[in-house]
């Protein structure tokens, strides 16, 4: 059995890896800044790229909206009836529906939708594009005069992207139908306290941290593994370590991404 010391990390090797590790976090600022320029742009819409985008709207939605719209709804309704008989029991029947629009519309459903995507369509899609790079798709389409950025990693982005908007889009009407039926039941009468209550609930402040917040987790989870696809880490021993951990990296970074977003969003609602 080997008796060696194991190496002990020195001052250098620290600031190598905090550098290497800020650099990552620059580029995946800078790619998502990238991405919603070209993403607001016209131009980077031409003949061509329109149907690999359709293609890759319809791969990251269409199949799975269906059976996850029912699944979500499926634990809504589970969700809101533990809820509101728990509130009954302790005489709290008026908090119910609010509690239940707080926690599942606000908190719970952009959250599981954004991590719905991610595993289903955004981190396959970095697989993808690594995958290209390493057979050299990039460089074929350089030498084309072709942005390979823009051919092959913008349609996965707005794929992802869409994706996360339309999921909790439609799971955010079957939750509030869902929550509407088990709290007045079969009734047309309970529509006026029932969209005052949403109303309260759903404030100019709230609304805008609600949008942001999904929108910063649809960017997190489509754009993180396309930067850990396209990063090019500087050459040397630290090099083949990143490259070969590229992909749990990106896992990392995403998942710290969404857990800062929902702490902040947090901290708008509620304080």
């Amino acid at each position: 059995m080997s008796t060696e010391p194991l190496p002990l990390l020195t001052l250098r090797d620290l600031g190598r890896a905090a550098l290497r590790w800020s650099a990552q976090w620059v580029y995946i600022a800078r790619l998502a800044a990238q991405i919603m320029a070209w993403a607001l742009s016209p131009g980077s819409y031409p003949r061509a790229l329109r149907p690999v985008m359709a293609r890759h709207l319809y791969q990251s939605a269409g199949p799975s909206l269906l059976w996850y719209v029912l699944m979500f709804g499926l634990f809504s309704l589970v969700l809101v009836r533990i809820v509101v008989v728990s509130a009954q029991s302790y005489g709290l029947s008026r908090y119910a529906l609010e509690m239940v629009v707080r926690v599942l519309v606000l908190e719970l459903l952009p959250l599981a939708a954004a991590l719905f995507v991610a595993m289903r369509c955004a981190i396959p899609y970095g697989s993808e594009v690594a995958s290209l790079r390493a057979s050299g798709r990039f460089d074929t389409l350089s030498k084309q005069g072709v942005d390979p950025m823009r051919q092959e990693v913008l349609p996965r982005v707005v794929a992802g992207v869409f994706a996360v908007w339309l999921f909790t889009a439609f799971s955010a009407v079957v939750t509030l139908v869902v929550s509407y039926l088990v709290v007045y039941g079969y009734t047309p009468f309970g529509w006026l306290p029932y969209t005052r209550t949403v109303g309260q609930v759903f404030g100019p402040a709230v609304t805008l941290v609600f949008v942001v917040k999904t929108l910063l987790f649809s960017l997190a989870v489509a754009v993180v593994p396309m930067a850990a696809a396209t990063w090019t880490p500087p050459p040397g021993r630290a090099a083949q370590g990143a490259a070969a951990s590229a992909e749990l990296q990106g896992l990392v970074r995403m998942f710290m991404m969404l857990l800062l977003f929902e702490g902040l969003s947090l901290l708008g609602n509620y304080y």
